[in-house]
């Protein structure tokens, strides 16, 4: 069995007498340690997925399976518990505290976990070691996504969920932070998925899970994943 896999899976929303199908259908699987790209235009179903995967949310209908476990199955609390202690998210926005530094916000997340990672040394992995006592509004855009990436990181999560973490941010930025990924699956063995509309930035990826209309048109494996520092998007 792979390390996740999702299955048969359905997601539908009611709006009055309408019906709105998020996700149809839904298969794929991801190998532990790879860095997958979810590929789609808006509407694509592929935040649904990442909500999905991350236990914000639930499927109408088949299986999501991490490490063994069906998610699908799981109550309310059960979920909680799955969010607090095997996935790490970043957003498109930072989300940080304005009222907390950045070494306060990383020790935020380490705190709710039992084997969560140093805060000091996280911020350093990501270039921010000079940093650590100076509030958000006090970093560039760049800076506050690095945070949000080190707070992620250091509750030492199974998956690491990634919504558009470049889309708030310049190009030279952009792709400091998808090397911060990249390096996260290569040299410490973390899943990555990242869900972009971004097509450029598939050679990067281990797996490309491509969605359109709220279903997986296709799935590609990357033997080569090109560097980073190479990509020009």
């Amino acid at each position: 069995m792979a390390y996740i896999e999702m299955k048969n899976s359905y997601k539908r929303y009611h709006t009055g007498d309408t019906e709105i199908v998020a996700n149809r259908d839904v298969n794929f699987e991801i190998e532990k340690g790879e860095l997958v790209i979810v590929l789609g235009s808006s509407g694509a179903g592929k935040s649904t997925v990442l909500n999905i995967l991350g236990g914000m949310d639930t499927n109408d209908e088949g299986q999501v399976w991490i490490d063994g476990t069906n998610i699908s199955n799981f109550t309310s609390h059960q979920r909680t518990n799955y969010r607090r202690d095997d996935v790490g998210f970043v957003f498109q926005f930072y989300n940080l505290v304005s009222n907390l530094t950045a070494k306060e916000n990383v020790e935020l997340a380490s705190e709710i976990v039992a084997d969560a990672l140093d805060p000091e040394q996280v911020l350093k992995d990501v270039g921010l070691g000079h940093r650590l006592n100076n509030f958000p509004a006090q970093l560039s855009g760049g800076e506050q996504q690095r945070v949000s990436i080190a707070r992620a990181v250091a509750k030492n999560p199974k998956i690491l969920l990634c919504d558009e973490p470049t889309g708030a941010l310049d190009y030279q930025t952009g792709k400091q932070v998808l090397k911060i990924l990249q390096d996260m699956s290569r040299k410490k063995g973390a899943t990555v998925i990242i869900v972009t509309h971004n097509a450029s930035l598939a050679p990067i990826a281990d797996r490309v899970i491509q969605m359109h209309d709220a279903s997986v048109k296709s799935v590609v494996l990357n033997p080569q994943p090109q560097d980073i520092d190479d990509l020009e998007y």
